[in-house]
């Protein structure tokens, strides 16, 4: 049975807090991994980031240190990179595909791979928009409540490596189109009536509805690694391809070897690789969900 703590404060609020989602050793070979792949993008060495001031994809492919700096790392699952394999076992560990059978009320011949990137400290202070992945923000009352009434057909997470403050919600607001008062406030305002700062210590856990109402908030004095990403269902790829596809993992994904993993979740690990694959055959050219 679906566990209440789970489902129930998703259902409601949007978003749920798993704390201490990972042991010790779990945690520090994140670290490890996400400080030696965060260096190499700083340096330049690593051409998949997230470049400032740019909120949304696509971020240009670089061969030198961004001239702005940067606030993400792209394709942490991508066979270039030297710690692929460790997070790639987080991706398909018990971690991440546990709560997400569960909030997704599904199998494991449901799960559709889909991304795993690292938000990190930006080389300036920077923020987000208020948004919803994948409504733009011109969309009418009406236009909201057709996506919002359809099942998310995803489980996105942010899994933090250090104590992360920086995501900011409107609780409720994934099931309601935006009031008068949320269209006509400032994209940056601070004081959205009804919003909360979701509060992560290292090795916590949020798992969250995309189109909730939310933003970023980044501190270049605050060290910052969090995980970020998401597992699909199979019945969502239509609507689950541009918000997937988007970030360019079509290109690489025919690439991955998975035998690592072990017999068991490799086996997993390739089907769901599979139907990312299948998506992205049958749904080309899908363009970008938001600009800026």
């Amino acid at each position: 049975m679906t566990s209440p703590s789970l489902l129930d404060p998703l259902n409601r609020d949007g978003f749920v807090v798993i704390p201490s989602a990972l042991t010790a050793e779990q945690l520090a070979t994140l670290r490890e991994a996400a400080q030696s792949t965060t260096s190499l993008a700083r340096a330049g060495k690593w051409p998949h980031v997230r470049t400032l001031f740019k909120q949304f994809p696509p971020w240009p492919t670089l061969t030198t240190p961004a001239t702005e700096g940067i606030w993400g790392v792209q394709g942490m699952m991508h066979p270039d990179l030297p710690a692929h394999q460790t997070f790639t076992r987080f991706y398909f560990s018990d971690v991440v595909i546990g709560p997400t059978k569960e909030l997704l009320r599904c199998g494991d011949e449901d799960l559709v791979m889909e991304l795993c990137n690292l938000l990190v400290r930006p080389d300036r202070d920077f923020e987000l928009r208020w948004h919803r992945d994948d409504i733009p923000p011109n969309a009418s009352p009406e236009e909201e409540m057709e996506r919002l009434g359809k099942p998310a057909f995803s489980a996105q997470w942010n899994l933090a490596l250090y104590d992360d403050s920086s995501l900011v919600v409107v609780p409720g607001s994934h099931r309601r189109a935006r009031t008068e008062v949320e269209r006509g406030a400032d994209p940056y305002e601070r004081d959205i009536p009804g919003k909360m700062v979701v509060e992560l210590r290292a090795g916590d856990v949020v798992f969250y509805n995309n189109n909730i109402l939310h933003r970023g908030v980044y501190s270049a004095a605050k060290e910052r690694m969090t995980l970020h990403g998401s597992v699909g269902h199979v019945k969502g790829a239509g609507l689950r391809a541009r918000n997937v596809l988007q970030h360019g993992c079509k290109d690489w994904i025919d690439r991955m070897h998975l035998s690592f993993l072990g017999e068991e979740t490799s086996a997993r690990a390739e089907a769901m690789r599979e139907r990312l694959v299948r998506m992205g055959r049958e749904h080309e050219n899908v363009g970008y969900s938001l600009q800026g």
